[in-house]
């Protein structure tokens, strides 16, 4: 447990902070949890793992659950419940791993190996990454940017009591584009060897 690592990386839509995770994973030679988290909960419980990625960071239509003696009809909260409970306990396993968003740095914040990471970028550098990643024109890409980082706040502040984003959730923010993705990667390497001592 003494050598356990644990990195939470949240980030905005286009800033890169899904390439810094894996990069970060490759560095200290850890596990990246992220879309395959959903394939290992749904071998576990004999799930069906389209209707489980369906419901992925997914905020709750209100409209349509309800709770009825502590259980709930909403099939994005049982996912969302889901996923809570096999990070943690993964994390209670002494697993080191990286993980993606999910509320992770909220879910997992009583834990000592823990290292919260939130990545952002200036508007333009993201939206031409958006642009190039995904062919799209640059309307296609302002749209689906307001779209996804809508979709993740509206997870997050369902969740989580803090706002996505908010810096006191985080050990260190950081924009990605003043040094590119590589030094950002480097100075968050260098940040996670001070902190767990090396």
């Amino acid at each position: 447990m003494e050598n356990q690592l644990i990195i939470s990386v949240g980030r905005e839509f286009g800033s890169g902070g899904h390439l810094i995770a894996e990069k970060l994973s490759q560095r200290f030679g850890i596990k990246l949890y992220d879309h395959n988290f959903l394939d290992e909960i749904a071998a576990k419980h004999n799930g069906d793992i389209e209707s489980i990625r369906k419901f992925d960071e997914a905020p709750k239509l209100r409209i349509l659950s309800r709770t009825v003696r502590g259980y709930n009809n909403s099939p994005e909260d049982v996912v969302t419940q889901l996923q809570f409970e096999y990070m943690k306990e993964r994390a209670d396993a002494g697993e080191s791993f990286v993980i993606v968003g999910r509320c992770s740095e909220t879910v997992l914040k009583y834990h000592p190996a823990m290292i919260s990471i939130f990545v952002l970028g200036d508007y333009d550098k993201k939206l031409e990454r958006v642009k190039e990643k995904y062919n799209l024109s640059e309307k296609e890409a302002k749209s689906l940017m307001k779209l996804k980082d809508k979709k993740r706040k509206s997870y997050h502040n369902y969740n989580c009591d803090l706002h996505w984003g908010d810096s006191r959730l985080y050990e260190i923010s950081i924009n990605s584009s003043r040094l590119g993705i590589d030094e950002t990667v480097d100075v968050l390497e260098e940040y996670i060897n001070r902190r767990i001592g090396k």
